[in-house]
């Protein structure tokens, strides 16, 4: 391996696709998926309105992208995901539900955030249930870090928020602190914050609250004005 080459903080696993996924894939992404490309996205003409912009990083399933982006019509959703059967999952309840405010990026984050997302552009951003990579030979595979976290914060427009939440207590006490250390954000709570009423609970956090397991969001907002004076 390359010594050069970055670490992910995904594995793309050779899981199953159901044809309707592979169909909604097929049919669906050339109308509500936005290619990777290396310049700004331009959101008003995607999305045809002037509207506040969040980011979903890794939807999973595409459940909770489409019920939050339902019950909010007036922000448009940009998700990403790398898996095909999450990413052909949310396709469908797109066209089912007949929503006009969510298009999809089949790619790394780091790189749509890196290429696609301009400076100081978004609303928010949604970062739900990150994977924990639970061995600490792996904790270099987490998503949040602080290298990824100042790429993020610098996407956000002054006064937006990041909310993230996770089910892992070790990997909510790094997220806490990776955010607090970083000079543009500030917690919007004293530590952890309450769910909001307009994150809906997943399937998986559902079966895990009632096993006795416990659910930590983190909710932070890039500052008006930096440490140092005006950002």
């Amino acid at each position: 391996m390359s010594p050069h080459r970055p670490i992910r903080s995904f594995v793309l696993r050779q899981g199953r696709v159901t044809a309707a996924q592979r169909r909604a894939c097929d049919e669906l992404l050339p109308r509500f998926g936005i290619c990777h490309h290396a310049a700004p996205v331009d959101f008003e003409r995607v999305f045809g309105r002037a509207a506040p912009a969040i980011l979903e990083i890794g939807f999973g399933m595409g459940e909770t992208t489409a019920r939050v982006a339902q019950m909010r019509p007036e922000n448009d959703y940009l998700a990403i995901e790398v898996h095909t059967p999450g990413v052909g999952s949310l396709l469908r309840r797109i066209h089912d539900l007949a929503l006009t405010n969510v298009r999809v990026v089949q790619h790394d984050a780091v790189e749509v955030l890196r290429d696609m997302i301009a400076p100081d552009s978004l609303a928010g951003a949604h970062v739900f249930f990150p994977d924990p990579w639970p061995k600490k030979r792996h904790h270099k595979r987490r998503l949040i870090q602080p290298p990824f976290v100042a790429l993020l914060a610098s996407r956000l427009k002054p006064g937006a928020y990041l909310h993230l939440c996770t089910d892992w207590e070790e990997y909510a006490r790094q997220i806490l602190e990776v955010l607090a250390a970083d000079p543009l954000l500030e917690n919007t709570a004293d530590g952890y914050a309450p769910r909001p009423e307009w994150r809906p609970e997943t399937k998986f956090e559902s079966r895990g609250l009632k096993l006795g397991h416990r659910v930590w969001d983190i909710v932070f907002r890039r500052r008006r004005y930096g440490r140092a004076g005006a950002i």
